[in-house]
């Protein structure tokens, strides 16, 4: 199985990069499940694509429902804690199967990975 890891650094809304990696990462598990492991690393302003409770207009998507495709389809998503710690959001609550990391574990992701893709 290919490991995919699929980092995305810019805020959830304001541009379409976490858009697109998501639709990447959605688009990689919908046509290649049985041959990749899809895992996203949430960098800098990312990390606030881990929060719940996102409320977009009708028509307009919506990140937290797109991590939790991913999470359901066996995706992984971890959030810097040291970039959550800085924007004061390491204390709240996550979407659920988002969790808090380290750069230890995404240098081991990195490591692990066939494949890296950057948002």
């Amino acid at each position: 199985m290919q490991k995919i890891l699929i980092i995305i650094n810019d805020a959830p809304y304001g541009t379409e990069k976490a858009y697109n990696a998501l639709r990447m990462a959605m688009t990689l598990q919908k046509e290649h499940a049985e041959a990749v492991q899809v895992n996203i690393f949430l960098l800098a302003d990312a990390v606030f694509c881990a929060l719940p409770g996102q409320n977009t207009p009708n028509g307009y998507y919506n990140i937290e429902r797109m991590i939790k495709i991913v999470l359901r389809n066996g995706g992984q998503v971890k959030s810097c804690g040291g970039c959550s710690e800085a924007r004061g959001i390491d204390k709240l609550p996550f979407i659920a199967g988002v969790h808090l990391s380290n750069m230890k574990e995404f240098t081991q992701w990195t490591v692990e990975a066939d494949k890296v893709l950057s948002f």
